[in-house]
């Protein structure tokens, strides 16, 4: 998607309740077979078709755990201006708020200091589920964020004060406590044995509306969102809208599979895509916030991203996937490790890491000190490496600097060696920094003034040597670009 595309393509945040002041199967063909089918070859007619499978009866999980599901209004006060852009307007200075923009336009017609803050009254609404008889609740972090008091409604119109024992924004889960007992509870499932395609059912309060029942199935497992979060979502097609969030995602077994958290949209509301946080994490977070009232989260120390074909040709893998390093933070656990740019992360204590996504998925569920074994693709060669995780709290240390690499010819690159004071302004080692870019190279995105790490995963130090290597390359190669604080993979097609 093109940088113009991501800028209007807004990542929503599901509470923004409407009229609140801040907020945030299968079908069967049966035809007679012609001849021609008859004497097609053996494998392709004993080939066995797919049963259709009747869609479960939703109202049997409403009916049991719609009870559960909870209405949640949270009142409390943000700070605003009178300026031109006052806190929480968007990026092209409109208040997504028209409530706000009232208030403010009537202080400045009664002659209120222009920019001087104010006070304003904030409302918003969600959703929640309760997970224990004797009241606690969990929600999404931004349902209940700069909240003075929460009120939590049930299904049988009875109402209690909440109290916030303690949110992520992390992972954007919330958990509430509410004064009573012998409450409904949901039943808990695994995310782990979600599949793609499978039906999913969400009970929330869209637009105030309490326990709306929404349906779909599960889009993608394991996706990351452009929002620095390291939560694997879940996709789904499920209609999910402002007031949703917070609440439940159950499976066909009437089991909560996920926490309802954000919809990927252009115009503000519902589009098709909605993702939730898995309840293994979430369920991970409530149980740290319950004993200690705080949340502590690995860390690896790793960027990566994803592995297409290019880069499975690049660094001659079999397939594409798996998680490719990009950067390793200096001194961090994968650094201790012996982590590297340019390996290709397989395998994570055992289990296959198909996508870069899967990764903060088993890291999601560690815990700082955990040993974690990684099955790692270098230079052509499988190898076995084992970090003892950090706290996501420790300061984090900058990326390892990079080596360098430069080209011309193939590549459509004009390179020159850092000096070096760029190399200290860089936070590099050595370098090659890109005066020109053209054919491959342009068309893949790399810029002058960017600088050269590595090609396919080796450093490189000088124009020959890159030259060197491009000519012992095959179709593509994999280049990996420091761009300000950033390092990133391009994948390069030379024909």
């Amino acid at each position: 998607m093109s940088s113009a595309a991501l800028k209007n393509t807004r990542l929503v945040v599901a509470l923004l309740a409407a009229g609140a002041i801040g907020g945030a199967g299968v079908s069967a063909f049966n035809s007679t077979h012609s001849p021609a089918i008859a004497a097609a070859p053996a494998a392709i007619v004993a080939t066995a078709p797919i049963q259709p499978v009747a869609p479960p009866d939703f109202s049997q999980i409403t009916e049991r755990y719609g009870p559960a599901v909870v209405n949640i209004s949270v009142t409390g006060s943000t700070r605003v201006s009178n300026s031109p852009l006052a806190q929480g307007d968007n990026e092209d200075g409109a208040s997504g708020d028209p409530f706000a923009e009232l208030f403010k336009r009537f202080q400045r017609g009664q002659g209120r200091p222009g920019g001087a803050p104010q006070e304003m009254p904030t409302r918003g609404q969600g959703s929640g589920f309760i997970v224990s008889a004797d009241g606690i609740i969990l929600t999404n972090a931004h349902v209940v964020r700069d909240a003075k008091e929460v009120t939590v409604k049930l299904t049988d119109r009875r109402e209690f004060r909440a109290r916030v024992l303690g949110a992520d924004p992390k992972t954007d889960v919330a958990v509430l406590k509410i004064e009573a007992a012998n409450l409904p509870v949901v039943a808990i499932g695994k995310t782990s044995d979600l599949k793609v395609g499978e039906w999913v059912l969400a009970i929330g309060s869209p637009f105030g509306f309490e326990n709306t029942v929404t349906a779909g199935v599960v889009s993608a497992k394991g996706r990351s969102l452009p929002d620095d979060s390291s939560v694997p979502f879940i996709q789904t097609d499920v209609a999910i809208n402002p007031g949703n969030s917070g609440g439940p995602l159950f499976n066909a077994r009437g089991e909560v599979v996920g926490i309802n958290s954000q919809i990927y949209s252009r115009s503000g509301g519902y589009q098709g895509v909605s993702f939730a946080i898995p309840i293994d994490v979430a369920g991970r977070i409530k149980n740290q916030i319950v004993a200690t009232g705080k949340v502590e989260h690995a860390r690896l120390g790793v960027m990566v991203q994803e592995v297409n074909q290019a880069f499975a040709d690049s660094f001659k893998l079999d397939k594409p996937e798996g998680a490719l390093v990009s950067s390793v933070e200096k001194g961090g656990p994968a650094d201790r490790a012996g982590l590297q740019s340019g390996d290709v992360i397989r395998k994570a204590n055992g289990q296959p890491i198909v996508s870069s996504g899967d990764l903060p998925a088993v890291i999601g569920l560690a815990a700082p000190g955990d040993s974690l074994k990684l099955e790692v693709w270098r230079q052509g060669v499988s190898k076995e490496l084992t970090a003892r995780l950090g706290s996501a709290d420790q300061k984090v240390a900058q990326a390892d600097g990079p080596k360098a690499s430069a080209a011309q010819g193939k590549l459509g690159l004009a390179l020159r060696p850092l000096q070096p004071d760029e190399q200290q302004e860089a936070g590099v080692d050595s370098g090659l920094l890109v005066q020109q870019a053209s054919g491959p190279a342009a068309q893949a995105g790399v810029q002058p003034g960017d600088v050269l790490v590595s090609i396919n995963g080796t450093p490189v130090r000088n124009i020959e040597q890159v030259r060197s290597m491009v000519a012992k390359s095959g179709k593509s190669v994999a280049l990996l670009i420091l761009r300000g604080d950033s390092k990133i993979f391009v994948p390069l097609n030379l024909g």
